[in-house]
């Protein structure tokens, strides 16, 4: 769902996210603080389908665990059509730096072109609320185009491994995220969870991924492995369904076949990781 906002209600949203005064008789809001992550989560900026699913996403738990603070400078990797964006645009705004690492646009891939389309399209209708956003590609071997001046605070990349380890990039894009990463900096990771021992053809067929596949790769790349949480995960999720993954919400890829079984499921089992780049590592 898109919004079209006039000047004055913008103004209104971002009052609302600072905990602003109210607005002057100008329709301007006042120079605003940093607006809390609860107040962002609540905001008007978000569409009700995004917030409907906080049930399943957990996003103040989730950006919590992996440390976001105002100031920081985050990448948000394969951001599709902005769900965490929502959160983290107007929350680092005025203090921080958001960088989203989309698809390439143009590319091979049609609905990830046309993704990327959409994500753009989503910020420009927007600008008081997402007009600092930088937006780039998303890194196979090396970032292109975004180059944060002293390395990222963070990357972060929810429900995006699969698709990586489908495409054959995995380790190299793990190798990106840790070289433009600062010292100390964090990589954050939330990912559908297989169950252990399931076969690497597996996991690429059902979109789920053993926390130990994850780690070893993420290991291998330089990483420390700092935190887990069962934050996002679901015991419902029995991970053994006839479209994978997508079988369950928000995909629903069986249409109406056992519609209600998969939504009484709701979202998958999901594992979330704090990664850490050593802070002696250049």
């Amino acid at each position: 769902m898109r919004h079209s906002f006039s000047p004055v209600r913008r103004a209104m949203i971002l009052a609302a996210l600072a905990g602003a005064a109210p607005l002057g008789a100008a329709g301007a809001a006042p120079a605003a603080e940093v607006p809390s992550l609860d107040a962002v989560i609540a905001g008007p900026q978000r569409s009700a389908a995004n917030k409907a699913r906080d049930v399943y996403r957990h996003p103040r738990q989730t950006l919590q665990f992996f440390g976001l603070q105002p100031g920081q400078t985050v990448i948000e990797i394969a951001p599709g059509d902005g769900w965490y964006t929502e959160i983290l645009a107007p929350y680092l705004r005025d203090r921080g730096k958001l960088y989203a690492a989309h698809y390439e646009p143009g590319g091979a891939n049609a609905e990830r072109a046309r993704s990327r389309a959409r994500y753009e399209a989503k910020l420009r209708q927007d600008p008081d609320v997402y007009g600092k956003v930088t937006v780039g590609t998303l890194p196979v071997k090396a970032f292109t185009d975004i180059h944060p001046p002293g390395g990222a605070d963070m990357v972060l990349t929810f429900r995006n491994i699969h698709n990586w380890m489908k495409d054959g990039h995995f380790d190299d894009t793990l190798r990106a995220f840790y070289a433009v990463l600062k010292s100390g900096g964090v990589l954050g990771v939330e990912e559908h969870r297989a169950r252990p021992g399931t076969s690497l053809a597996q996991m690429i067929a059902s979109g789920y991924v053993t926390e130990d596949y994850v780690i070893e790769h993420a290991r291998a790349a330089g990483f420390q492995l700092a935190a887990r949480s069962e934050i996002n995960a679901n015991p419902r999720d029995t991970k053994d369904y006839p479209q994978g993954v997508w079988t369950l919400p928000p995909t629903l890829r069986e249409g109406d076949k056992d519609r209600a079984k998969y939504l009484a499921i709701g979202e998958s089992d999901r594992m979330t990781l704090r990664f850490v780049k050593p802070a002696a590592a250049r």
